[in-house]
């Protein structure tokens, strides 16, 4: 058998060149699409909670209550809601509210004599994410409220102050996006690889092949190489718009980047190839991509969920899924100008993870091609 062949390689990669020009379905698909997708979702897909629709029960009817209703609807987390009949807690089961203040009729007047004022707070916990974010606003607005309300008090022994860093504003998208980009270019390069070789299959092409001299191991880079600088030009379109459109910082080295992107191109076009070889038709893999591409990107790479969170059993999981891995060396790039050192740990699960997916597909291929 003879050696790899460049050659032969570079004739197929300039096959899969041509049939990628001569099909505007694919250029769109790989240019257009992710950018697409990154804009809509960059806008749509926020995890900050605002504009809260609260009612108030205001017994009290005092300066001090008309003022912490004040401080609650200038937070810009809560609207105040005209309170109907029924009440806050009938407008609470009935979704017309998604919390209510609740304040007793002394409550002025206990906080003008410096005594103690309780006021409760009720929030509906049907939807679990939003109440622990507004479990996270009330402290600032309790300490807020302190300071306006009861007015000069002996200074505190200490002062805490809080910081963010790299994102200090706390802005949802700087988070969201990079890695939306992950998730949305993975899909991508395990689809057009998938689509494109389960093609082959079905229009006899790659029997064709077969009666050639040209080795799996070739099939399979002249086959990868095209569709590798494809996902990589979507990787600049997508990085372009989170610069230029969303103001996404980049604090980190742009080579050290590119190093992850295509250690993660590789793994994600080698896992596509898999699929295309044991399912050999387009409609099959473009199931078998979204299911293995999209869902475990979503749920177990920690774009939604924190990794730290989930039970054991998904948290070892999720480390042979090159998302999570792309996932935590992007953000570290990006938002914290991580370097190599600090990633080494993502960049040696994704180089193993690449060469392993690569080492699957080329086993896969020559037990289907010899």
């Amino acid at each position: 058998m003879t050696a790899f062949d460049f050659h032969r390689a570079y004739s197929i990669a300039r096959k899969e060149v041509m049939h990628i020009m001569r099909d505007p379905f694919t250029l769109t698909l790989a240019l257009g699409l992710p950018v697409m997708l990154v804009t809509f979702f960059g806008y749509a897909i926020d995890f900050e909670v605002k504009d809260l629709k609260l009612a108030v029960s205001d017994r009290d009817k005092g300066p001090q209550a008309r003022r912490l209703e004040q401080i609650f609807s200038s937070s810009g987390y809560f609207r105040l809601v005209p309170q109907d009949s029924g009440g806050p807690i009938a407008m609470l089961d009935s979704g017309r509210a998604d919390a209510a203040l609740f304040l007793e009729p002394d409550f002025s007047k206990d906080i003008s004599g410096g005594g103690a004022a309780g006021a409760q707070f009720v929030l509906d916990g049907s939807d679990n994410s939003k109440a622990a974010a507004v479990l996270g606003y009330l402290p600032g607005i309790q300490n807020s409220a302190a300071l306006k309300l009861a007015g000069p008090q002996p200074r505190p022994p200490f002062s805490l102050r809080t910081r963010f860093l790299y994102n200090p504003e706390l802005n949802s998208r700087w988070f969201t996006i990079p890695g939306l980009s992950a998730i949305i270019i993975g899909l991508l390069a395990i689809l057009l690889t998938a689509l494109t070789v389960a093609r082959e299959w079905e229009n006899g092409s790659m029997e064709l092949l077969l009666s050639t001299p040209v080795r799996p191991l070739e099939i399979m880079i002249g086959k990868l190489a095209p569709y590798g600088a494809l996902v990589l030009a979507g990787i600049v379109f997508v990085y372009l718009v989170s610069r230029l459109v969303f103001g996404v910082p980049f604090n980190g080295s742009h080579l050290l980047y590119l190093a992850a992107c295509l250690l993660f191109i590789v793994a994600a076009l080698s896992q596509g190839l898999v699929i295309s070889v044991l399912t050999r038709q387009q409609q099959v893999s473009m199931q078998f991509g979204i299911i293995t591409g999209l869902l475990p990107s979503m749920l177990l790479s920690g774009f939604i969920f924190p990794v730290e969170s989930m039970p054991a059993f998904f948290r070892y999981l999720t480390m042979i899924l090159p998302p999570r891995w792309f996932m935590a060396a992007s953000r570290g790039i990006i938002l914290r100008g991580a370097g190599l050192e600090e990633l080494a740990v993502p960049f040696l699960a994704l180089a193993l993870l690449s060469a392993g997916m690569l080492g699957l597909a080329l086993i896969k291929f020559k037990t289907d091609l010899e």
